[in-house]
């Protein structure tokens, strides 16, 4: 008998998940993955692309089904949540998913909030949605390590419909067939290349958005009869043909053998840095450092680095020395690297256009150069190696083997929180932050409405 197809056996799952099945812990990773995704998505709202989203849709506006994050106004589903997922990303503070180099809260989180409020759904019922997204998203991506990147393509971009659709095709009542076109539908959505590594433009933060929004449409156009291709991923002219340039087939049925046994939620990062996540171990070795040097001594600041970060962190390293804006500055890691050593901080003021000149910082950052290490496993391994060459011939180093932030060294509660407070308390009063966290702690036991009503400014 044959084999399901990939679609099938991801439709399968997500139909099939109940809250009960899933681990106390990866519930309760799940709480705080969604309060930090809104947080992310709340300090983004008063951004100069934030606006832009917002406003754009609002004038794409829809039935008013869907709250609108940072603003009063409610819009249809689909456009909801191309404004708040890309919102949730686009200040590069959001989680990980180490291998598949993928994003998840802001699809997973935001398309089962959005969705779960235009139908009505408990919170017991927006929680199950966004672990079902989250395990669909990074299998996804995990079928094929570091190829999509390889071939300038954004992981979280080209994954993120499915997750989207994962999360609303549960929420919307679609049938295992018609999950299964929602997520062949996905496929010929699919898109996102890296070109605004060059100049430091903003695609990349709309690209979770736009799948999301594309990933929502496919489940309605499914409910609706439409069709599309059922081995959309394995298929020869499939998914992975056609951006990862093929996969490995014992892989793919590993990842999907293992749906519902073991929590890919488990093993996200979440971000101590607003910026790239493969550069933060380095930003935690370069503040270790910083205690034991000064600016002026610093001679050279040499980098260990796999091949695969050099075009996103490293290339052209003349426009790395001096990034045109802060959003470039983000994959710079001469930048990050220096504001480090310089300020001892890298929060969200580093990134404004005005403190990415700063000459003192840029003074350090030319020194900053790297080498390939051939036994860096990267995309499995996220490392930071930093060493500081000093007048008088002294040279002082760290390694880091894994991201701050992961399952080896997670962030506490405390952390997350006070991240949180520091990201919502731009848009958001005191009072009501307290009560997002009350309400995002209580989501599996509570109406959805008291936390939609929280993060109403």
């Amino acid at each position: 008998m044959a084999q399901p197809s990939a679609a099938r056996r991801l439709a399968r799952f997500v139909l099939g998940l109940s809250l009960d099945a899933v681990p106390a812990s990866v519930r309760a990773q799940a709480s705080l993955l969604a309060l930090d995704t809104l947080g992310n998505a709340l300090a983004a709202a008063r951004e100069d692309f934030g606006v832009a989203v917002l406003d754009v849709a609002e004038g794409l506006g829809g039935p008013a089904e869907s709250s609108l994050l940072g603003r009063r106004g409610h819009v249809a589903a689909a456009n909801a949540v191309l404004a708040n997922a890309t919102l949730a990303h686009g200040l590069d503070f959001d989680d990980t998913r180490e291998d598949a180099i993928v994003h998840t809260g802001c699809v997973a989180v935001i398309t089962a909030l959005a969705v779960g409020e235009a139908t009505g759904a408990s919170g017991r019922a927006v929680l199950e949605a966004l672990i079902a997204a989250v395990e669909v998203m990074c299998r996804v991506g995990l079928a094929v390590p570091g190829a999509l990147h390889a071939r300038h393509f954004h992981p979280t971009s080209i994954t993120s419909s499915f997750a989207a659709a994962a999360a609303a095709g549960r929420l919307y009542g679609l049938t295992e067939g018609q999950l299964v076109h929602a997520f062949g539908i996905c496929g010929s959505q699919a898109a996102g290349i890296i070109e605004y590594l060059t100049d430091g433009s903003w695609t990349k933060r709309l690209h979770p958005g736009w799948g999301a929004h594309a990933g929502v449409v496919a489940t309605r156009l499914a409910r609706s009869g439409f069709t599309g291709p059922e081995t959309v991923l394995e298929g020869g002219h499939g998914l992975y043909a056609a951006f990862a340039g093929g996969y490995d087939a014992s892989r793919l049925d590993a990842l999907l053998d293992r749906l519902g046994r073991t929590w890919e939620l488990a093993e996200l990062t979440l971000k101590p840095y607003p910026c790239g996540s493969i550069a933060q171990p380095y930003m935690d070795c370069a503040m270790r450092l910083r205690d034991r040097v000064r600016p002026d001594d610093i001679v050279a600041v040499r980098c260990r680095t796999a091949a695969g970060p050099v075009p996103r962190l490293w290339e052209p390293l003349d426009a790395k020395h001096a990034p045109p804006n802060g959003y470039a500055a983000k994959f710079s890691l001469p930048y990050l690297l220096a504001s480090i050593l310089v300020r001892g901080r890298a929060g969200l003021a580093e990134f404004e256009d005005a403190a990415v000149r700063d000459p003192a910082v840029l003074d350090v950052a030319r020194r900053v150069t790297y080498e390939l290490d051939g036994t860096i496993d990267y995309p499995r391994q996220f490392v930071g190696d930093v060493e500081v060459a000093l007048a008088g011939g002294r040279a002082v180093r760290e390694r880091q083997d894994r991201p701050r932030g992961g399952a080896d060294a997670p962030l506490t509660r405390a952390e997350i929180e006070a991240k949180f407070r520091g990201n919502a308390g731009l848009a958001l009063p005191a009072d009501q932050v307290d009560r997002v966290i009350d309400a995002v702690g209580g989501l599996a036991e509570a109406p959805l409405a008291g936390l939609l009503a929280a993060l109403r400014p």
